[in-house]
């Protein structure tokens, strides 16, 4: 017989427990969306407009920053670049004029600088307006072996490629949220999601700025922050220099990317909201593997795919070279 408490209220039923026709509605929507996720993997999805946004990309002076700014140059954004390297920042603005942006403001900033980052902000903020598209790219490699690469460096490579986020979040998100208007786009990498010999810092970095963007979504859900998208981009090994001497044995499965196939597939992730983009497809096949297969059967496949070798080209070139920490600084993100 069951039990009534205070007011009548039934106490075997649990206080969160929902009527059936709630679970029915609930297991309605999932299957709509799975069916609209299936459909839109045959239609193209609607891209959105972005003449006019502001557009702010770390990492702006050279390569995958670069190529975005030439981009939304081209799909009318307002720019902002962010880099070290004010030379190569300034002529990435030039070529973002010619490539028909009507408004580019290039600033040198050291992301991995907490003070320097917040200064330009404000910069920003005074001069150009709300930023309500914030591509976090600027990333630096070291190369090394964990035990052989110095602390400074593994410091840098936390500075750059995870802490400037937290910095970069913290002064452009509160406009985003007050405008329910925005995008936080993460460059990480395929070293976020699966550790690789030679690149502990690096990889332990991505993974970290990876589940900070992912953090952040899930916030900005549980608020209701339905106007503000996110993206996280995990691409493999590009071809920017910063990975020379890199090698894959199956280059078919794990191709060096082209810079520029890179870019269109992460302005097209933009322009569709997509949250998570894995570059090449090839990658969301070995992370599922990877979720489920025996450890042993996994270091079988690694080994037939060489991928414990992968870095020993780059640690080479890196032993023959000595880099100083502002070597390791001037470049834009090497995914």
């Amino acid at each position: 017989m069951p039990i009534q408490g205070p007011a009548g209220v039934n106490q075997n039923m649990a206080p969160n427990s929902k009527p059936k026709d709630n679970v029915v509605l609930f297991l309605g929507k999932v299957l709509f969306s799975l069916l609209e996720t299936m459909v839109f993997s045959i239609i193209p999805k609607p891209r959105k407009n972005v003449a006019g946004e502001i557009v702010l990309i770390t990492g702006a002076g050279s390569g995958i920053g670069r190529l975005l700014a030439l981009q939304f140059a081209r799909l009318g954004s307002v720019l902002v670049l962010w880099d070290i390297n004010k030379d190569g920042n300034e002529q990435t603005c030039r070529m973002a004029q010619e490539a028909g942006a009507t408004r580019v403001h290039a600033y040198s900033c050291d992301c991995s600088q907490r003070e320097d980052v917040y200064r330009v902000a404000d910069q920003v903020k005074k001069e150009v307006g709300d930023v309500s598209i914030l591509i976090n790219n600027a990333g630096i490699v070291t190369g090394r072996k964990f035990l052989e690469c110095p602390d400074e460096l593994m410091e840098k490579s936390f500075d750059v490629n995870f802490k400037a986020h937290l910095w970069t979040y913290k002064a452009f998100l509160p406009a985003m949220i007050a405008n329910d208007h925005g995008h936080l786009v993460c460059i990480s990498s395929s070293a976020g999601l699966i550790g690789v010999h030679g690149l502990a810092d690096y990889c332990a970095s991505k993974f970290a700025a990876a589940g900070f963007a992912e953090s952040m979504f899930a916030e900005t859900i549980a608020q209701n922050q339905k106007g503000i998208k996110t993206t996280i981009v995990y691409p493999f090994f590009i071809k920017t220099g910063m990975f020379d001497g890199c090698s894959t044995s199956f280059p078919n499965l794990l191709p060096i990317l082209e810079p520029e196939y890179v870019v269109r597939k992460i302005v097209d992730a933009i322009l569709q909201n997509q949250l998570y983009l894995c570059i090449p497809k090839s990658l969301y096949f070995l992370l599922f593997l990877k979720s489920f297969l025996p450890v042993r059967t996994a270091l079988m496949i690694a080994r037939y795919l060489d991928i414990f070798h992968l870095m020993d080209g780059v640690m080479k070139k890196k032993d023959e070279k000595t880099s100083s920490t502002s070597d390791a600084i001037r470049y834009p993100n090497p995914t």
